[in-house]
Order: structure tokens, then sequence, then C-alpha cells
């Protein structure tokens, strides 16, 4: 993009464009072309001001955000920040948003952001930016959910006479920016006694609750927030709550979630780099890496840790990212083995966990005839 990235603000609080105005101006490559108070007004101005990005409130008069996004995709896809308060209604609708092509969002901002206003700041400057190099898409559709497997029917009798042995396959993934649809349309194309998934999403702990709720209803799989302790079983994806790290720790033969409220790492909380590099050091090349779109570099380091581990590693490819930029710091790190659109993760993880379960009966087979 050339020149300065060309923004709308649609917001029916005058006190909150005002702000949003100030932090964006003060930026040199960032013009805050207009305002609009609800959507009828913006609908004009984005004819008439022709603007990069927007930023759009979620509860506006006349028409919320959701429904105005919902029409601007379809008619004229551009990218869109959301900008939403963090309580459970909320986060339904912001999540809703992301589905229908929003490429990030933002805390409202309060009337009094003395602790934190530089680092607000920083945020939505870089989210708007990172916004103007996405490419806006509309929803993907989903095929038909298949029935979940129970624990049971999942889980195999154990054998007394077999020597106990690590878990099998455990994928885990990381993502920012965009990653909450690509995460959905990963697993939803996932059967549901696929391998063990762990996923850490750069989302505020409000967030991470409902979202795991609308991953399990698009999913095969069992999709929910990851618990201290928890079993790591096949058929179920484990989320990182927001706001503390998830690693993925060995407890004799089988793998259980742990989580952990120290600092944020590579500047997220949760850090996809957390959860890499503790899937490196647990599962080692019984392990899967995947990196899909976001802002930044967080997971870069962990998945190459995860690759010089012995672990496969897979990127998604710039074409299908909304933001590629976590996984392209993975691939200048050497941390990717190969690059795939995000249509096609789904079944390559597939064919590579059957691939790593035809050699673990191969050995097995072997240690029982020695």
């Amino acid at each position: 993009m050339n020149g300065r990235i060309r923004v709308l603000l649609i917001d029916d609080s005058a006190l909150v464009r005002k702000m949003l105005s100030g932090m964006l101006s003060s930026d040199p490559g960032i013009e805050v072309v207009g305002t609009a108070a609800d959507p009828l007004i913006a609908r004009d101005k984005i004819k008439e001001l022709n603007p990069d990005v927007l930023t759009l409130d979620v509860e506006m008069p006349h028409m919320d955000g959701v429904t105005f996004l919902a029409h601007l995709m379809r008619l004229r896809p551009m990218p869109v920040v959301m900008v939403s308060t963090l309580t459970g209604d909320g986060a339904d609708i912001t999540l809703r948003a992301l589905e229908l092509g929003a490429v990030d969002f933002v805390s409202k901002p309060g009337s009094d952001l003395s602790g934190c206003f530089a680092s607000y700041r920083d945020e939505i400057i870089a989210k708007v930016k990172a916004a103007a190099r996405s490419k806006p898409r509309a929803r993907t559709t989903l095929p038909a959910i298949t029935a979940k497997l129970s624990p049971d029917a999942i889980l195999p009798p154990p054998d007394s006479n077999r020597p106990m042995r690590a878990a099998g396959t455990v994928i885990a993934i990381g993502s920012s920016a965009g990653g909450t649809e690509a995460v959905r349309v990963l697993l939803s194309a996932m059967p549901p006694d696929a391998p063990p998934i762990v996923v850490t999403q750069h989302i505020p702990a409000q967030f991470s609750g409902p979202w795991a709720a609308r991953l399990n209803a698009a999913s095969p799989m069992r999709v929910a927030e990851a618990r201290d302790g928890q079993a790591i079983l096949a058929g179920h994806v484990y989320v990182a709550p927001g706001g503390v790290h998830l690693l993925v720790v060995r407890d004799g033969a089988r793998y259980i979630c742990r989580l952990h409220d120290g600092p944020p790492v590579s500047r997220h909380k949760p850090s996809v780099d957390v959860l890499f590099r503790s899937v490196a050091r647990a599962a080692g090349k019984s392990a899967i890496g995947v990196i899909c779109t976001g802002m930044g570099d967080d997971g870069s380091q962990g998945l190459l840790e995860m690759r010089e581990a012995g672990a496969h590693t897979i990127g998604q490819d710039e074409a299908s990212c909304v933001v590629w930029g976590m996984p392209h710091a993975a691939q200048q790190a050497g941390a990717v083995v190969e690059e795939l659109p995000l249509q096609a993760i789904a079944p390559r993880l597939l064919a590579l966990s059957v691939a790593a379960r035809g050699a673990c009966v191969q050995r097995d087979s072997l240690e029982g005839k020695g």
C-alpha cells in the first residue's frame, strides 16, 4: 500500500471517536479521513472517502455493527477492526463479526486510560496497520457436522501386556489475527476421532470460553477451554483460556494440560511460543505444529523448537492468511517444514497422523516378535 492508511471511524460515542482519532492520528503512517456516528452515515462516507480500513463499533443506533458488517462484506469487502465491549454479550457479537470477515478487534476504550494509554494506542495502531495489509474475505461455508464420539468410543481398552508408551500424535495450533475463523475452518474438517489438538489463539479472557463453544458447535471434535491437569484425549480440542498460558506436559504415558499464570511471552498471554515449546519437550517427534494467520512473530521460536525436536511443522501460506505475519516469521526462522493453504491443512494433518499410527503399529509388532 502506497502512502498513508486512510481510516474511517464508526462509533456512536463522540468521546470514543475523538479518542480513537487522536490515537490513530499520532502515527505518521495513518490518516483518519472521517468519522461516522452510525452505519447509515458511514455508508455514504465510505462511498465519498474510499477508506482503506474501518473501525466499527458493535452497538449503534439504526443498525448494529454486525448487521452493517454483513452487508458490507457482501457488497464491498474491506478490512474492518471491530471495537467491542469486553463482556459476554460483546464477546459473542464480536466473534460473530470475525466469522463474517472482520480482521481483528480491540476493546472499547474507557474514559480513563491513564494507566494503559500507550499500550492501548500501540495495540490499535498495530491492528489497523495489519488490517490494511490483510485480505478481506466473506465467511467460509462449513460442511455438515458429524456426530461427536464419546471418550469410550475413542479410547481402546488398556492392554496390560503392552509396555507403557506415551500417547500418540498431538497437534498444536497457534494463531492470532484472522485465527478465530481459520481455526474454525480447520477444526470443521477434522473427524470426531482425530488426534488431540491444543490451540493457543491471542484472545481476551472474556472471549475464549464463547469462542470454544462456537468451535464446538462447528467441529465434529469436542472443543472446550483447557483445564489445569486435564488429560489430553483423542477426539478433543483444548483451547488456551484468555489471560493464561497453556502448556502440554508428560504424565507417565499420557499428556496433560497445564495452565500457567506467568508474565506475557513474546508480548502475549496466552503465548503460542509457550505452547509450542512445551509440546516440543513433551511430545517431540510425536507432535505436529501448525502456525496460522496472525500478526507479529509469536510462535516462530517455539515452532522451530518443535521442528528441531523432530516434529512435523506446517505454516499457513500467504494467499490464504488474513495477516501473513506469524507464519512468515516462522518461515524466516526456518521453523516451517511445509507451507499449505488453509483448506489443505486438515487433510494433511490426518494423513500425517495415519502415517504415524501405522509406524507405531509396525514398531509394536516388531517388539512383540522380539
